[in-house]
């Protein structure tokens, strides 16, 4: 299965938000600045896909379907915005070799914004990953935002990242939540299989996100690593000296995710230097792309080895 969200027919774990903004735009009060604010891997961006097909597909055939909560693939909203031609949606996300939503992009989104709807229906500017707008991105969007066009819905994804003040004040805010039982219910559908099956418990953990597990185990799939006997320590020791972090950026990020907590786990028993010391580190190396090579050296010899 491909977890891109743009192609999820099916809705997973947060069921009862979109019943809540499908209550909210059938009676005329949706916001017209939507923020979506939870953990990533959670099914924000999907939630967004789901509204925006219920709203665009409401005259057309195959229309969404609120009882099973499910995109049909011929209806045509869904199939323009998979070729990318909808007049009516604009996707706005980091590019894949770039580390920032770039003010081109933003100029480019604005101009588009000025032409007219197709068919006078409502018009859906999805922003993935928002942490990922610069300060000169933002303020070229805001005016837009603090005015925008009749009939035009900006809908933020915000992957629970602190964000500009002046972003989040002109935007109502949804926070995406899933409870411990949920997120492992969602994860054995996305499988179709009992994930404790295929990963040691020890790497299954109340902060992860149902997106996390379900990469996790892919990666786990893709480069034949058993994970059912892998503990955690284990799991570490053997990704720094495999190189794994540099072999697979999607991977990094999770990577860094369960050193975090394999820190707090260690912390709890011994002290929070560690912890504090490193977890800055990660925090760094995230933001600035420094030398992870000499951190991971360093982990390995005062942590893992130590």
């Amino acid at each position: 299965m491909n977890l891109n969200p743009q192609n999820q027919l099916n809705l997973y774990g947060v069921e009862e938000n979109l019943r809540t903004l499908i209550a909210l735009y059938d009676k005329g009060n949706l916001p017209s600045k939507i923020l979506l604010t939870g953990q990533k891997g959670l099914g924000k961006c999907t939630l967004a896909y789901h509204l925006i097909n219920y709203i665009l597909s409401k005259d057309e055939e195959f229309s969404y379907n609120i009882n099973e909560f499910k995109i049909y693939s011929k209806n045509k909203s869904f199939k323009l915005i998979i070729n990318g031609t909808n007049p009516n949606f604009q996707l706005l996300d980091v590019s894949i070799d770039k580390k920032q939503i770039n003010i081109d992009q933003i100029r480019s989104l604005l101009l588009n914004i000025k032409k007219s709807s197709f068919n006078d229906k409502p018009r859906f500017i999805l922003i993935d990953n928002i942490e990922y707008l610069n300060k000169n991105s933002v303020n070229a969007l805001l005016k837009d935002l603090e005015e925008p066009n009749e009939n035009i819905y900006f809908i933020l994804i915000n992957n629970q990242r602190k964000l500009i003040s002046t972003l989040k004040s002109r935007c109502l805010n949804f926070n995406i939540s899933l409870s411990n039982e949920t997120s492992l219910r969602v994860i054995n559908q996305l499988i179709d299989d009992d994930i404790f099956d295929h990963v040691n418990n020890e790497l299954i953990n109340y902060y992860f996100t149902p997106g996390n597990i379900y990469n996790l185990n892919k990666f786990a799939i893709n480069n034949e690593i058993n994970l059912k006997d892998m503990k955690l320590k284990e799991f570490l020791k053997k990704m720094i000296k495999e190189n794994y972090f540099k072999k697979d950026q999607n991977f990094k990020y999770l990577f860094y995710d369960y050193l975090e907590l394999f820190l707090k786990n260690i912390s709890l028993m011994d002290n929070m230097d560690y912890y504090s010391y490193f977890v800055k580190k990660i925090d760094n190396l995230k933001k600035y792309n420094l030398d992870e090579e000499s951190f991971f050296i360093e982990f390995n010899e005062k942590i893992l080895n130590g």
